[in-house]
C-alpha cells in the first residue's frame, strides 16, 4: 500500500474530528457540559460511544493478534467484554438515578460515603484510566509506526496528539459524536477486512485447514487451556465492570432507560464483533504463518493484502478503535482528576467558572502521563491484562459488594482494594502462576471479595443510610466548591 495515500487519508481524517469537535463545543457554558454533556445524552448517542470505547484497541488490533496466535481465542476478549457491558446494564445503571459525578463517589456512597475510601478510590481510577489511555496510545503507535515507516515513538506521540486537540476543543461531547462516527467506521472497516481477507485466502474451508487443529478447537481451548480461556474472559470483564469511563456513560445518559437499552445493545453487537478479529487473525495466519510479531497481524494485512482504498478504509477504521476509546479514556481520567485528585492534594474544587480552562490543561496532562507509560512498553494484551488485574479488581469487588451485600464496610472497601493489588503482583512474580492463569485476575478477585467479606464481618456495619450517604457527599461537594484556596478541607 502506498503509505502516503494514508497519511493524507487520516490527516483529513483527524481534521474532520477536529472540526466536529470545535463544532459541538460551541454552546458549553460549565465544568458539567466539558465533562458530562450536560448529563442529557440520548440513546443513539450513548449505544454510539459505548461501542465504539469497547471496540477498543484490545479488542480490536490485540484481539487480531491473539487470533492470529491462537485462533478462535482471539473472540474470548469480545466475548468476555459483553458479559462485562451486559452485566453493568443490569446492575449499575441505576446509578443514574443518584447523579454521581465521578465512580469514586458511587463506590463510597456503598460504605457510607466514606472519605477515605473515596480518596482511595479516586486514585485508583485515576491510575485505571492512565492505563486504559496508555494501552490505546501503544496501539494505535505501534500501526502507526508499521503503516507510515516511522518511528514508534513518533507513531505514539502523533496518536496522543491527534485524539487529544478534539477533546481539548470539544470535551466529552465531542467525544460522543466522534465516537459515534468511528463507531460506525470501524465496523464496516472490520467487517470488510474480514470478508476480503478470507477472500484472499480462498475459502473457508483453506482458511481452517491452515490453522493448527488446537486453534479451530472451540475457543481454542486446546490451544491455551481452560483456565487461560476463563481468566482472560474475566479480566475483560471486569475491566469494563470497573472502567470508569463505562460508569461515565450512565451518569451522563438521560435516564436509565435509556442507559439500560443503550448498554445492552451495545452488548449484542460487541458480541457479534468479537468473533471478527478472530477471523481476521486467522486469515492473516493462513496467508503469512511466519510474521516475527503476532500484533502486526492487522497492518500486515492491511498493508499487504487489501486494495488500496479497502486497505485506507480498514487502517482507519483501526485507528478508530484506539483514538475512541483513547478519547473517552482521556475525559474520564481528566473528571477524576478535577473531582478527586485536585481536592485530595488542594483541599478544594477548582473555580466553576474556571472548570472549563481546567479541563483542557488536564486533558493534556492525562494524556502526556498515560503517554509516558505507552512509551515503556510494546506488548498490547499483556499491558491491559497486568493493568485490570492490579489496579480494577479490588474496585470491581468494591462495585459488587456494596451494590449487593447491606453488611459490607468501608474497612471492607479498604481490604478489597489492598487484597487485589497486592495479590495481582504477586501473581505477577510468580512464573507458574503466570504461565497457567495467563494473567492475575482470578486470585486477584476471589482475594479482593473475600477480604471484604472477612474485614466487614470484623468491623461494626456501617450506619449510615443510602438517603444520608447520598447527602453527605452532596455536603462533601458544596464543602469543598466553597472551600478558600488557602484552607484545606476535612472531612464533614
Amino acid at each position: 500500500m502506498n503509505s502516503q495515500a494514508f497519511l493524507i487519508a487520516f490527516t483529513v481524517y483527524v481534521l474532520f474530528l477536529i472540526w466536529l469537535g470545535w463544532a459541538v463545543s460551541r454552546k458549553q457554558k460549565d465544568g458539567d457540559d466539558f465533562l458530562l454533556a450536560g448529563r442529557s445524552l440520548p440513546l443513539l448517542l450513548t449505544m454510539g460511544t459505548t461501542v465504539a470505547t469497547m471496540v477498543g484497541t484490545g479488542s480490536s488490533m490485540g484481539a487480531v493478534g491473539f487470533g492470529y496466535a491462537n485462533g478462535w481465542a482471539g473472540a474470548l476478549y469480545g466475548i468476555g467484554g459483553a458479559i462485562g457491558i451486559l452485566l453493568t446494564a443490569w446492575w449499575f445503571a441505576p446509578t443514574r438515578n443518584l447523579h454521581f459525578m465521578t465512580m469514586s463517589e458511587e463506590l463510597s456512597y456503598y460504605v457510607g460515603a466514606n472519605l477515605a475510601v473515596k480518596n482511595i478510590v479516586g486514585v485508583l481510577i485515576f491510575l485505571a484510566c492512565i492505563g486504559w489511555l496508555g494501552a490505546h496510545i501503544l496501539g494505535g503507535g505501534m500501526y502507526l509506526a508499521w503503516i507510515a515507516d516511522i518511528d514508534a515513538t513518533t507513531a505514539k506521540i502523533i496518536i496522543a496528539v491527534g485524539f487529544s486537540i478534539y477533546v481539548v476543543i470539544g470535551g466529552y461531547s465531542a467525544v460522543v459524536w466522534t465516537d459515534t462516527i468511528q463507531a460506525i467506521i470501524l465496523f464496516f472497516g472490520f467487517i470488510l477486512m474480514a470478508l476480503f481477507a478470507i477472500d484472499k485466502v480462498g475459502s473457508w474451508d483453506a482458511m481452517m485447514t491452515a490453522q493448527p487443529d488446537a486453534n479451530i478447537s472451540f475457543l481454542a481451548i486446546d490451544k491455551i487451556g481452560a483456565l487461560h480461556a476463563l481468566s482472560l474472559m474475566m479480566v475483560v470483564a471486569v475491566g469494563v465492570l470497573a472502567t470508569p469511563s463505562f460508569r461515565q456513560r450512565i451518569y451522563s445518559g438521560a435516564s436509565v432507560s435509556s442507559v439500560r437499552k443503550s448498554f445492552v445493545m451495545s452488548g449484542g453487537l460487541y458480541l457479534f464483533f468479537s468473533f471478527i478479529p478472530a477471523l481476521i487473525g486467522m486469515a492473516a495466519f493462513a496467508l503469512n504463518p511466519e510474521l516475527d510479531n503476532r500484533n502486526f497481524a492487522f497492518p500486515f494485512l492491511a498493508l499487504e493484502v487489501l486494495p488500496l482504498y479497502i486497505g485506507i478504509i480498514v487502517l482507519i477504521a483501526g485507528l478508530s478503535a484506539t483514538m475512541s476509546s483513547a478519547s473517552s479514556d482521556a475525559i474520564a481520567g481528566v473528571a477524576i482528576l478535577l473531582r478527586d485528585i485536585f481536592i485530595i492534594v488542594t483541599g478544594r474544587s477548582p473555580a466553576k467558572e474556571k472548570m472549563i480552562g481546567y479541563s483542557r490543561i488536564g486533558v493534556v496532562f492525562v494524556t502526556g502521563l498515560a503517554l509516558s507509560f505507552a512509551l515503556a512498553s510494546d506488548d498490547i494484551i499483556t499491558y491491559i491484562t497486568n493493568m485490570i488485574s492490579t489496579v480494577m479488581s479490588g474496585m470491581f469487588a468494591c462495585g459488587v459488594l456494596g451494590k449487593f451485600w447491606p453488611r459490607y464496610t468501608w474497612q471492607g472497601a479498604i481490604a478489597s482494594l489492598v487484597g487485589a493489588s497486592a495479590t495481582s503482583f504477586a501473581v505477577m512474580l510468580t512464573p507458574a502462576a503466570m504461565t497457567a492463569l495467563g494473567n492475575p485476575i482470578l486470585p486477584s478477585v476471589s482475594v479482593a471479595l473475600l477480604a471484604g467479606i472477612i474485614i466487614s464481618l470484623m468491623t461494626p456495619r456501617n450506619s449510615v443510610s443510602a438517603d444520608e450517604a447520598l447527602a453527605l457527599l452532596a455536603a462533601q461537594r458544596d464543602k469543598t466548591d466553597r472551600q478558600p484556596a488557602s484552607t484545606p478541607a476535612t472531612e464533614s
